[in-house]
């Protein structure tokens, strides 16, 4: 495995085309009674010339697969949450903002938008993988603390502020997208017109 890896190396095929200019050398009688050692150092100057070998860029996954990773996560964390016994006011905000994360998600045309987007595919998955199951979840967890300890302050609250903030987050990724979008739209209109006028 090794030695087939050092006869494709560049360092033996750098060494090997100098080596040949050294026979070049013997047969045209300039390297004289010396040409083993003509041949060899030619061979070793080229290895050493040669450029380092790359190593191979490590196979990650395309944004469209991490798409349908977090959509997969994004069904399993709505099943979580229809589970949650939430107050009128964190229902609808949640309502909201999961039906934003839905149109976001949308395979008809959000993977074409998102997949040029690893910035907005990232904060995606960050709403979607850490930042709402935490905030219910620790809506969960303290509620049942202030049941025990009267007069603080109501955890339904926290959580309608908390969904309020990541609906900000959603629309201002939809806007970006949005705007992305839109220019996208106006430079083809530029080369349209540029295109007509010549």
């Amino acid at each position: 495995m090794a030695i087939s890896r050092y006869l494709e190396s560049r360092k033996n095929i750098a060494g090997s085309a100098c080596g040949l200019a050294g026979l070049v050398l013997t047969f045209t009688g300039v390297a004289g009674p010396y040409w083993p050692v003509v041949v060899a150092g030619l061979y070793g100057a080229g290895a050493l010339v040669a450029p380092p070998e790359r190593p191979a860029l490590p196979d990650l996954p395309d944004p469209s697969a991490q798409l349908d990773q977090v959509r997969a996560d994004f069904e399993e964390v709505r099943a979580y949450l229809s589970d949650i016994d939430l107050s009128v006011t964190a229902a609808a905000r949640l309502r909201e903002l999961t039906e934003l994360l839905s149109a976001l998600l949308d395979r008809a045309w959000s993977t074409e938008l998102l997949a040029h987007d690893p910035e907005s595919v990232h904060a995606l998955s960050r709403i979607v993988r850490r930042d709402l199951p935490e905030a219910v979840d620790s809506f969960a967890r303290t509620r049942w603390w202030t049941r025990m300890t009267p007069g603080t302050e109501s955890p339904e609250l926290h959580l309608e502020q908390q969904l309020s903030l990541l609906r900000k987050d959603a629309e201002h990724l939809a806007a970006g997208l949005r705007d992305a979008e839109a220019r996208r739209q106006e430079t083809h209109t530029r080369y349209l017109e540029e295109r007509s006028d010549r």
